[in-house]
């Protein structure tokens, strides 16, 4: 635009023989002075903003910092009390305007807080070009999160919301509990992803296992949403009101994905950090009850059967009998214990051990078995005596006790087991025979052999003895390349994906063979996608048109095999509304792949 403007004023005030008379000399001046100012336009600049200035706990806020008309001498790097601060990345992005090409950084931060309140971000000092820079400060107000109320569920105005359940309306101390918490995500998310609990309260319970189970769908208001259940074990410790929540969580959803047919998406969608809470619930425990307790209870809560086995039976003063106790059912197996039994005066007991064998995945149904070792103190003993095992069952609110009869014994004294006496073959006596006493010499030695070099000058035995150093050397080799390749993820994404590439051309060659253009193009998407974000290193559902225009540009691309991408990604786009006949096209359309992707490999990153 200055150029044109310098040409209409020559024009316009003329010029003779190469030489400006002196109107046009003004108006050059003029339009050099206008160029100045424009390129003071686009001078350097440093600013900062928050993409919003009001979260939820559990959610994220993107601090940016844009660095306009050059590089920055140094990047600030914020630190504020209460506030997870956290490099995201940064892009650098060029444009032009009227012939002028800009240039600006912008070096992203994640901001996650870690707890509710008012937060000031301090101003940052830049240097650009020279020139020191200062942001004004930034503020970000934390929120506690809540759970939404009935009438925004109902309106299918929440993408995600969470409830949690507790079965029942009463509980004893020490029931387990399965909690049962459902994360529901609306029709219109495509996906999720780590999804984690910020914090699970839980007043007068133990918090146990965690247990996921299997997608669910269901119908709230006027839309559908996939229900994902989570099971949680918790154990009453008190009798009295207990609560559960409110639980709160974070979890990243993707919304807005494209798609063409059953192909699923074309690029990925926008990605948005949900903060989810439920509301809390109570529960009444109730204590447990102080009439009729037996006197082998010892906390044990739940509903059980119990097996008992002894042996041996038939034994000497000392000597071990090993009780066997086998607990099964449902409730705090891990905290069951054998309770202290009577008449056991003349027996020595030793600690038993115990090995759990749980059945679900919460862990509160299995068996629980005991070994105890008891040994008789002398020979009067003649039974073991009977074994008890009590527990309270909260599903009938009443104490039961299992009872093992007494065992009969025999035991011996220690020193009345006669010794055992070794068995062996006796030789007829001949009293006619005279007695030897000098035994004759023998006369015949046997052959003389020549003895073999020692082991030590065996060529054998030396190379025996290098078989534990060369394997100790594979050994240490295979470690160190298998350390490497866990410390170097790219590597190991790499390597997964040529993996891919090899099989899936091999499937692409078979659809093709067979006609099959609706699973040939679904490889084919499939495959362009996890190359590309293999050399990008980037998520693979997240590639965009923009990343093969530049960034495989700036890794060295050739146009050509740009170009072939292109075409590659718009004969997938075009499958559903023209598909391919012929074998012949499709297996051009692998061959072409098959060069793209061996372009792609070749690029350095």
């Amino acid at each position: 635009m200055v150029i044109d403007e310098i040409n209409k004023a020559v024009r316009r005030n003329g010029f003779y023989a190469g030489r400006f008379y002196r109107p046009a000399w003004k108006a050059l001046c003029v339009a050099l002075f206008c160029l100045v100012l424009s390129f003071a336009a686009h001078a350097a600049n440093f600013t900062a903003s928050l993409d919003r200035d009001n979260i939820t706990m559990g959610e994220s806020a993107t601090l940016s910092l844009t660095f306009e008309g050059g590089q920055p001498k140094n990047v600030p790097a914020p630190d504020v009390p209460g506030l997870d601060i956290v490099n995201a990345g940064n892009s650098t992005s060029f444009s032009f305007n009227n012939g002028q090409m800009d240039s600006s950084v912008v070096v992203t931060y994640s901001v996650t807080p870690q707890q509710a309140g008012s937060f000031t971000i301090p101003p940052m000092t830049a240097e650009i070009g020279g020139q020191q820079f200062t942001t004004p400060p930034l503020k970000l107000t934390v929120g506690k999160s809540g759970a939404p109320s009935a009438a925004q569920i109902n309106s299918g105005s929440e993408m995600a919301f969470m409830r949690i359940t507790l079965p029942g309306k009463k509980v004893y101390p020490g029931e387990v509990v399965p909690a049962l918490v459902q994360v529901f995500f609306r029709d219109d998310v495509q996906n999720q992803q780590g999804f984690q609990f910020n914090s699970v309260p839980a007043d007068g319970f133990t918090v146990g296992k965690m247990v996921p189970g299997g997608r669910q769908q269901a119908q709230v208001g006027s839309h559908v949403y996939s229900v994902f259940p989570i099971s949680i074990a918790l154990t009453a410790i008190r009798p009295g009101t207990l609560s559960v929540g409110p639980i709160s969580a974070s979890v990243t959803v993707i919304t807005g994905a494209q798609s063409f047919g059953p192909f699923g998406g074309l690029f990925g969608g926008e990605q948005r950090q949900l903060s989810l809470a439920s509301d809390p619930v109570t529960i009444q425990s109730l204590p447990l009850p102080a009439q009729n307790v037996p006197p082998t209870f010892n906390g044990a809560v739940g509903d059980y059967t119990m097996t008992v086995s002894v042996g041996p039976t038939n034994l000497a003063v000392g000597d071990p009998i090993t009780l066997r106790v086998q607990i099964s059912g449902k409730g705090t197996l891990d905290g069951l214990t054998l309770p202290p039994q009577s008449g056991m005066n003349d027996f020595k007991i030793f600690t038993p051990t115990s090995k759990l064998q749980v059945n679900d995945d919460l862990g509160d149904q299995g068996t629980k078995t005991f070994e105890e070792i008891v040994t008789p103190q002398n020979a009067n003993v003649h039974e073991l005596p009977a074994f008890s095992f009590s527990y309270f069952n909260p599903d009938d609110g009443s104490y039961h006790t299992l009872t093992q009869p007494a065992t009969p014994l025999v035991v011996s004294s220690a020193g009345s087991t006669p010794m055992p006496t070794i068995a062996a073959t006796k030789q007829p006596s001949n009293e006619n025979q005279p007695p030897q006493d000098i035994v004759p010499i023998r006369e015949n030695l046997g052959a003389l052999v020549q003895p073999g070099p020692p082991l030590i000058a065996r060529p054998a035995f030396l190379a025996l003895q290098a078989v534990p150093v060369l394997a100790f050397l594979s050994a240490l080799v295979w470690r160190k390349r298998t350390d490497s390749l866990a410390n170097n993820p790219r590597l190991r994404r790499r390597r997964a994906v040529a993996q891919l590439m090899a099989g899936g051309l091999d499937d692409l060659n078979k659809f093709a063979a067979e006609n099959k253009s609706t699973e040939f193009f679904a490889m084919l998407f499939r495959l362009l996608q996890e190359q590309l974000g293999e050399r990008l290193d980037c998520p693979a559902f997240s590639i965009t048109e923009a990343d093969v225009d530049e960034r495989l540009v700036r890794l060295g691309a050739k146009p050509e095999t740009l170009d072939k991408l292109r075409e590659l990604f718009q004969a997938c786009n075009q499958a559903r509304y023209a598909p391919v006949q012929t074998s012949q096209e499709l297996s051009a359309l692998a061959a072409k792949f098959k060069t793209v992707v061996g372009d792609l490999q070749n690029l350095e990153t």
